[in-house]
């Protein structure tokens, strides 16, 4: 049976990942070593890991997200980010992965994008490259971003 699900990236500096990841997830880690560090939430049931490890900066990963019941959720949500320091970026009524969500997006130190959203509605179109919306993970060409933390530059 599975307790959590596990999800762990690599960092290229632990504290300000961690102070970020603080304030993101709203609690502690439960384990820091000086490459290492852990985070084991219960609701969502989710162990992540911070992994101090050269990377390639454009890999893979799109983009990492919580799903919540309601759009009063997204907003709550924001809300503390925004409290918290974080920038956050609006997204309501977008059109993405054949959706209609609500939803707010931060970025780590490293340029993780986390989305917080809620699907309102099934959709016929992706958006990727449509002019009609221009979610940030249907961009069919991201902007590069530098991230610093609390802040957004292009």
């Amino acid at each position: 049976m599975i307790k959590r699900m596990h999800v762990a990236v690599n960092c290229s500096d632990l504290e300000a990942s961690l102070q970020f990841y603080r304030s993101f997830f709203g609690t502690e880690p439960t384990k820091v070593k000086d490459n290492y560090a852990k985070f084991e939430l219960e609701d969502p049931a989710l162990h992540f890991s911070l992994n101090v490890r050269p990377f390639e900066k454009k890999g893979v990963l799109n983009h990492l997200g919580f799903q919540v019941n309601n759009t009063e959720e997204v907003l709550v949500m924001g809300e503390r980010l925004k409290e918290a320091g974080l920038l956050t970026i609006d997204e309501m009524g977008t059109t993405c992965c054949y959706a209609v969500q609500d939803k707010v997006w931060v970025y780590d130190p490293d340029g993780n994008a986390w989305e917080i959203f809620f699907t309102k509605e099934d959709s016929e179109f992706e958006s990727a490259g449509d002019p009609r919306d221009m979610s940030l993970c249907c961009a069919p060409t991201p902007t590069p971003v530098t991230i610093e933390f609390g802040s957004l530059k292009k």
